[in-house]
């Protein structure tokens, strides 16, 4: 067999023939086609059902958030269903498994990648907002300007929400651009600093490098307050089961302990479940270094 995806009128080019399609090595990811794999990755299964919708269709949503490598809002996690969205209505996928989507816009902003038109990061930020608190938007416009690997630009998103004038959720998404920080490491890293912000405390930067007296690197804090030599770092699992993580941030807080910084440092239970008790350890200990500095 030439390739694993093939639809039903190519099977019996295949060799395959109708009875045999019903066999369990083939998975149906919608009506007209098949793979030869009972279990296909997600990949495949677009290219798949790529072959039997409208040219102009592309993957959305949290579709498309997958095949670009986006964190999924965890709003969204338990969506799985492949989306698709086309520019017109009458273009609209009517197939099982599939969740068709009309966008009325006059261009999708659509890129491609594996074979596959999807939405682009812009795009997709935009369609998904709805669904999502400000907080999430803000999240997810981070998560989509990583400071590795990024999937878009902060220029980019706003460059697209500002040529759209009609969409459900783009005046969440006007909030939110303004809070979006791009360099971040993780949700974690954003849903802190927006704690911060809520409490109505200075906004620390992110990933910004310290240095000490002689103009040497220190470490790439995950928030701080450069001036008052105050870093807030995040510790998530991997700190703890990975122990080479473990090893590097011990040694970039003992440097930075040594020229003279403070480290505060959270973990996911000081950010989802005692959120009060943090704020109250950063707020005393931004109180104690400005005193310290107008001694």
């Amino acid at each position: 067999m030439a390739s694993n995806i093939f639809t039903v009128s190519e099977a019996p080019a295949h060799g395959v023939s109708r009875h045999a399609l019903r066999h369990s090595r083939f998975l149906a990811p919608t009506s007209g086609v098949r793979i030869c794999d009972a279990d296909p990755s997600l990949i495949d299964r677009c290219r798949a059902i790529a072959r039997v919708v409208h040219p102009n269709a592309a993957f959305a949503r949290t579709t498309a958030l997958r095949l670009l490598g986006v964190d999924v809002p965890w709003q969204l996690e338990d969506d799985h269903a492949i989306h698709i969205v086309t520019p017109r209505r009458g273009e609209r996928a009517q197939r099982y498994a599939v969740t068709a989507h009309f966008c009325g816009q006059k261009r999708l902003d659509v890129i491609e990648r594996f074979g596959l038109r999807i939405t682009s990061a812009p795009q997709t930020w935009l369609q998904v907002s709805h669904r999502l608190t400000r907080d999430s938007v803000v999240g997810l416009g981070d998560a989509m300007t990583r400071r590795k690997n990024p999937a878009t630009t902060l220029d980019a998103l706003r460059f697209l929400m500002h040529e759209t004038f009609k969409m459900r959720g783009l005046s969440m998404c006007r909030e939110a651009a303004d809070l979006i920080r791009p360099g971040t490491d993780s949700w974690m890293e954003t849903q802190l600093r927006l704690l911060v912000i809520h409490a109505g405390l200075p906004e620390p930067v992110v990933n910004v490098p310290a240095f000490d007296d002689a103009g040497r690197f220190l470490a790439l804090p995950d928030l701080s307050y450069p001036r008052l030599q105050t870093a807030i770092e995040y510790d998530g699992d991997h700190h703890r089961t990975d122990q080479a993580t473990w090893r590097r941030d011990v040694e970039r807080r003992q440097l930075l302990e040594d020229a003279g910084w403070l480290i505060i440092t959270a973990t996911a239970d000081d950010v989802i479940r005692y959120p009060e008790r943090l704020i109250a350890r950063i707020r005393a200990a931004l109180r104690k270094r400005r005193a310290l500095l107008e001694r």
